[in-house]
């Protein structure tokens, strides 16, 4: 079985009641809404990590404000590809404030659109769990940075 260890960063920027987010081609292709984030490279730090991906996903820059939490999700298997597999995601989760640049879409890379979304609304949005569970972890705050947990296909 292989075994994949993967450790991204992503941030909850929100501001006036909406939330920024990215849309990203599902697994069978149907757009999804994401974090802005996405993986670290060898030997990057987290923090720039966030403030990478939020730039080349949105356009803008961000000043990371808190650490959320950190999220773990382990998936054995992987139907879509017809082979069995062993994936640890480590998502680490950052609050942060815009603080430059303009709004845009990313172009060759991972999401193909970003926009800012109510935060009444994403409840109704096609969105990936880690959407949800990042909200927890701005809502709630809890000291120990573990969220709460969120029905993920896997999990």
């Amino acid at each position: 079985m292989r075994r994949n260890l993967r450790v991204a960063a992503y941030a909850v920027c929100v501001r006036d009641g909406q939330l920024l987010l990215a849309r990203s081609p599902g697994p069978d292709g149907t757009p999804e809404w994401v974090l802005p984030g996405g993986g670290m490279d060898h030997g990057e730090d987290p923090y720039d990590t966030v403030r990478r991906e939020v730039a080349e996903e949105t356009g803008y820059r961000i000043r990371v404000t808190d650490l959320l939490g950190v999220d773990s999700l382990r998936v054995v298997g992987d139907p879509r590809v017809g082979r069995r597999r062993d994936h640890h995601a480590l998502r680490i989760v950052y609050a942060g404030e815009v603080v430059g640049g303009e709004l845009r879409y990313e172009v060759g890379g991972s999401t193909d659109f970003a926009a800012w979304q109510d935060l009444d609304a994403v409840p109704g949005l096609n969105r990936v769990p880690l959407v949800d569970i990042a909200l927890g972890l701005w809502r709630g705050r809890p000291p120990h940075g573990r969220p709460e947990p969120v029905p993920y296909p896997g999990r």
